[in-house]
């Protein structure tokens, strides 16, 4: 008797949601912002492109914020199947979240950029519990096999990308720059 072919590896297909509506000077974490339909919809169809040009699966996992999820809203009425997962949210920024960065005593900023791992910014959430919930996703997803293509947030993607569970120090100096918006990130 033949044995059961084994799942196809895990790949990550990560598209950073459309720039948000009045986010500029802000620090948006976990803050929901409306993204502009056109631009939600405009994603959506590149998503739904690569999808057939690389034979992908035509299922989207999307994180609860508006700016992810809206995309998601627009290949569902194309037929897609959407799986909404907080997982995927960006970082929370607790009492941070949606002030103007100006607003944030900038000791508070320090404190985090010299700890960047552990230290959790406005009482939020810290890079390391971001992590913690970037590995739990690639865990389900490497048990299922396959690509997942997601619309998720820049510190989501650069935690994937540049935050390995084996770091024990991130330095803020070397922390990369969130992707553009609207950019496709690919793992591994």
């Amino acid at each position: 008797m033949a044995e059961p072919a084994a799942a196809a590896p895990a790949s990550l297909w990560c598209w950073r949601h459309p720039r948000a509506i009045g986010t500029e000077g802000r620090c948006v974490g976990q803050t929901d912002v409306p993204v502009a339909a056109r631009r939600a919809k405009r994603l959506a169809h590149r998503i739904r492109a690569t999808a057939r040009a690389h034979g992908l699966p035509q299922a989207v996992w999307v994180s609860t914020l508006a700016r992810s999820h809206d995309v998601g809203r627009w290949l569902a009425r194309w037929g897609w199947r959407v799986h909404v997962d907080a997982r995927l949210c960006e970082l929370n920024f607790g009492a941070w979240d949606g002030r103007a960065w100006d607003d944030i005593a900038w000791a508070e900023v320090e404190a985090w950029q010299h700890d960047l791992l552990h230290h959790r910014p406005g009482g939020g959430e810290s890079l390391n519990m971001l992590r913690d919930r970037v590995r739990a996703f690639v865990a389900e997803a490497q048990a299922a096999g396959g690509p997942r293509l997601l619309v998720t947030h820049g510190g989501w993607i650069n935690a994937l990308l540049h935050a390995p569970a084996q770091r024990t120090e991130v330095l803020a100096a070397q922390w990369p720059t969130a992707p553009g918006h609207g950019s496709l990130s690919r793992w591994p």
